[in-house]
């Protein structure tokens, strides 16, 4: 299979790396990074191992591919969507944080599958990417039910040695991991901590409370998710990551700006639709955007 992997920053290399043992994958990143794949392939060090010699480049427009993989940050994905506009693929596959499958809809002519990773990974330097933990892909139908494109997409993962599982209910999984999300990452991020350390503590309950408040959102949007799932999703993913520092957390660490808009604050917006207060997301966008602001991101 033909791969374009669209962003391709510590997620996006990981998953491209390992996806080229098996398939022709394109990784589409920034210089120094694609410079150096280019010249001497890429190191996959860690819980997985590899060296191995995609493709990069630095040109986002004019590909052809039977897959493009959306790895980048969620404010980035209305200009790789009108990029890929500009690309031939036949499908999309979205491993990006937030609801951003959406997006991608309005603005591409290609199926878009809906998806999610927990594989770890932390981009060590130009070429060189760590897995800090082998996870799942989770891809399916944005809408739910069985897809044959999504069941291809899933063997051509797995071909490639990714654990990898095809949903029929990727509307509930979205919504879980966005509960997830709001909970674990806004919290690490403003207390600066591993997620392991929102075990059994007042700062787990505060991830707790936004985790229930995402469920409840959810089920307003027609998504059955009971806030014990979310509030059990959230303590899974803290035991099973513990000594993982979260994607908002490392964002903020490297003064960068966060995903808070397509996390607490979808939150936020889509509950304002149905006339629903939700005051630990409200509170925990209002902190990460004043953080933002005043380190001159936003």
């Amino acid at each position: 299979m033909r791969i374009l992997v669209f962003g391709a920053g510590s997620l996006g290399t990981l998953v491209g790396g390992l996806l080229a043992s098996a398939h022709d994958v394109t990784l589409v990143a920034r210089d120094p990074y694609a410079a150096r794949v280019s010249a001497a392939g890429l190191d996959i060090v860690g819980a997985e191992s590899a060296h191995i010699s995609p493709a990069a480049t630095t040109t986002e427009t004019g590909h052809d591919a039977d897959l493009a993989l959306v790895t980048v940050k969620s404010f980035d994905t209305a200009a790789a969507a009108d990029a890929l506009a500009d690309c031939d693929v036949d499908a999309v596959l979205s491993l990006q944080n937030g609801l951003t499958e959406e997006t991608l809809v309005s603005r591409l002519d290609a199926p878009v599958l809906a998806g999610t990773a927990t594989y770890g990974a932390r981009l060590v330097e130009p070429g060189r990417v760590e897995c800090t933990g082998v996870g799942r892909i989770v891809l399916g139908a944005l809408d739910g039910g069985s897809d044959p494109l999504a069941e291809r997409v899933g063997k051509a993962f797995r071909d490639a040695g990714l654990n990898t599982l095809v949903a029929t209910d990727m509307p509930r999984r979205r919504w879980e991991k966005l509960a997830v999300n709001a909970g674990i990452n806004a919290v690490t991020a403003l207390s600066r901590v591993e997620n392991g350390a929102l075990a059994g503590d007042d700062a787990g309950e505060l991830a707790h409370r936004a985790a229930r408040e995402t469920a409840r959102v959810a089920r307003l949007e027609r998504v059955s998710l009971p806030n014990r799932v979310a509030r059990e999703a959230v303590d899974r993913v803290v035991e099973k990551t513990a000594a993982n520092r979260s994607s908002m957390l490392q964002d903020v660490a490297a003064e960068k700006r966060t995903e808070v808009d397509a996390i607490n604050g979808a939150v936020v917006d889509i509950a304002a639709d149905h006339g629903f207060e939700v005051p630990t997301n409200r509170t925990l966008a209002a902190l990460l955007r004043a953080w933002e602001r005043g380190a001159g991101l936003r």
